[in-house]
């Protein structure tokens, strides 16, 4: 690592990181209000409100997909810097749309907002590339991923707390978390990415496809792709479903639902800072995306048949485990394309990660009101576990030991 790149790898990544907790806490403080907030805004029972989340959380994916490949774009164009500042004041004002919303269709017009504002997951994960190794990106991966698990501790936790003053509360306290995120990026964030990096922004390039158009030019790369979408796939049955699921089969309101995803979050956090490390340089990052796939599957088909709260605190110690599959299967991805790509290789993930996000809760929340109607609200988590365990077959079929990256073509396109 060169002087340049170590000084600001030593600045870039615990601001990045800082500022995907305050994200993170910003998404999970609503989640447990979301089943009383869509009853009360659509005047629907429980299991009708469960397909209406369903359809809100597609249209946020939706514009998120979208959104992904040009902000990803617009990073390797302009820097990181300024995209995830714009990107965050924009998520803050979003938030207040939602606690003022006083009819359903406001409240799809926030979500829609949010998913063009919060794709900033690529550009955090670019800026990550641009400043770490090759070699050392898994492991710093598997620091975004605490970051992620640091915020759904605390989010979840503190809009069970919030809860107490109303429905709205916690979209205002995200509302100033997002604006304190992008306060604090435009002071401490430096900008990784040299010009001499920079590429022209191309609207025909800014799209899936045009994103990972150089990893289709390598044969090996399709398999992981389609093992990391079954993957997003199968897991959007918790931000989708966990709420509505627990408030029907165990009957908890938003504060036990709150605690329960902050200890979701806290063995996430533990996973990643003080396993994945270890695990990646023992087994490698493809049988490490296997295990994790496994673990993670394992856990949800246990979550469709379990009969007493307690046991959902047990069984994610096992579950806890697929938080080791962002870094494996991230790291492979990121050693397929060069420096001037980066961003739009995150933007691509994010994007494919949107696709997912469209259908996984449509068939999530579909699967759950259905059975809950038939007498099991356990089946969305047997579909989920499934695509978890599929994604794993493909790894362990398809993708070689030592997968070869991706050569570019003259000009990088």
């Amino acid at each position: 690592m060169s002087p340049r790149t170590s000084r600001f790898h030593h600045r870039a990544v615990p601001v990045v990181l800082a500022a995907v907790v305050i994200d993170v806490i910003g998404f999970g403080i609503v989640m447990p209000v979301l089943p009383a907030l869509v009853t009360q805004l659509g005047h629907l029972e429980l299991e009708a409100a469960t397909r209406v989340a369903g359809w809100l959380l597609a249209v946020f994916a939706v514009a998120q997909f979208f959104a992904g490949p040009v902000l990803g774009h617009l990073g390797d164009r302009f820097g990181r810097r300024p995209v995830l500042i714009a990107a965050m004041l924009g998520f803050s004002l979003d938030y207040l749309l939602m606690a003022w919303a006083p009819t359903l269709g406001w409240l799809f017009v926030g979500r829609a907002i949010a998913g063009i504002t919060g794709a900033t997951f690529g550009p955090a994960g670019a800026v990550i590339a641009d400043v770490t190794p090759p070699q050392k990106r898994a492991s710093v991966f598997g620091l975004l991923g605490a970051a992620f698990g640091v915020g759904f501790i605390v989010g979840p936790a503190l809009g069970g707390l919030v809860a107490s003053f109303g429905t709205r509360a916690p979209f205002v306290v995200a509302a100033a978390l997002a604006a304190l995120n992008a306060v604090a990026m435009a002071w401490l964030l430096p900008e990784t990415l040299d010009a001499s990096h920079r590429r022209p922004f191309r609207l025909r390039d800014a799209h899936v496809v045009g994103a990972f158009r150089p990893l289709f030019h390598a044969g090996n790369a399709t398999p992981l792709l389609l093992a990391w979408f079954l993957w997003q796939l199968g897991g959007v049955v918790y931000p989708s479903t966990w709420a509505f699921w627990a408030s029907i089969r165990f009957g908890w309101n938003a504060t036990a639902i709150g605690w329960s995803l902050a200890w979701v979050g806290f063995l996430t956090v533990i996973v990643q800072l003080a396993v994945t490390r270890r695990v990646v340089e023992r087994l490698g990052e493809r049988r490490t995306a296997i295990v994790g796939l496994a673990c993670g599957g394992a856990c949800l088909l246990a979550y469709a048949f379990t009969t007493h709260g307690w046991q959902v605190y047990a069984f994610f110690l096992v579950g806890a485990l697929g938080a080791l599959v962002y870094p494996a299967m991230n790291g492979i991805l990121s050693r397929m394309v060069d420096a001037s790509r980066q961003g739009a290789l995150q933007g691509g993930i994010g994007s494919m990660n949107s696709v997912a996000a469209v259908l996984g809760p449509l068939i999530a929340s579909q699967s759950l009101a259905w059975g809950a109607a038939r007498g099991f609200d356990g089946a969305a988590f047997v579909v989920a576990a499934m695509l978890l365990l599929g994604g794993m077959t493909i790894i362990v079929r398809l993708v070689p030991h030592r997968p070869v990256a991706a050569e570019l073509p003259e000009g990088g396109s």
